[in-house]
């Protein structure tokens, strides 16, 4: 187990400067966790540590109820919304959260980003969902827990479509994949269709979403067993 967890944390390390590589965060925004399933503990960022400066001892270990089980220094505040999602969501091995640009400009528009083209269709089942606003009373009351509802319910309403990524209104993206390289993945290609349909809409206020048909032929071209993008496994 603890090989295992040592090359989380690596793989964790890795995706936060990935992060910043690709122009995704700035600062300290945003974090990224990873869960094994298998010792039930997640690996996450330290709260406010500048990501040029992490190294894999400085991330925090915790169980599934928040417990730190190793490290010294305090998680990320997001870590009840990480934790929220991987109870929901058995597929998730990682969770993103960004403030990349495009992506959170959508949010705080509390919009969802509609589905203009193939490339969205390619990647992205549906338009990118946004959550309702919190209400007083949940941001009080258990701020971090009532956004991973919100997120879930999201999630839930389209079942049992494949969505890997939600706008938090007024807040940001949460993104997520089976593995970290895949939640980055998820997470890269969400910030560059929040931008195609950003500029998309500002040329043509009228632009329309592409039909159910086109989207769901170039969705299914690529997921899903009936997928023919790519290369046939080697046997």
């Amino acid at each position: 187990m603890a090989l295992m967890l040592d090359s989380l944390r690596k793989e964790v390390i890795r995706a936060h400067l990935e992060l910043v590589r690709r122009g995704l965060v700035m600062e300290t925004f945003g974090n990224v966790s990873a869960f094994d399933r298998a010792s039930k503990v997640v690996v996450i960022k330290p709260s406010g540590v500048p990501y040029e400066s992490l190294r894999p001892e400085d991330l925090v270990l915790t169980d599934l109820q928040g417990r730190t089980v190793a490290g010294t220094l305090r998680p990320s505040t997001d870590l009840v919304t990480h934790l929220e999602l991987y109870r929901a969501l058995p597929e998730a091995g990682a969770v993103i959260h960004t403030h990349s640009r495009f992506a959170t400009i959508w949010a705080q528009a509390k919009r969802e980003i509609p589905c203009v083209g193939t490339t969205h269709a390619d990647y992205f089942p549906c338009a990118v969902p946004v959550t309702r606003d919190l209400m007083a009373r949940e941001i009080e009351a258990d701020y971090e827990f009532n956004t991973a509802m919100l997120i879930v319910k999201e999630v839930r309403d389209r079942f049992p479509l494949d969505i890997t990524a939600v706008l938090v209104a007024s807040h940001g993206p949460f993104c997520w994949g089976p593995t970290v390289e895949a939640a980055l993945h998820s997470a890269s290609i969400l910030e560059e269709i929040a931008r195609m349909a950003y500029y998309t809409m500002t040329l043509n206020p009228a632009a329309a979403p592409i039909s159910n048909h086109l989207l769901n032929k170039h969705y299914s071209r690529k997921h899903g067993r009936d997928a023919y993008y790519g290369q046939a496994p080697a046997t």
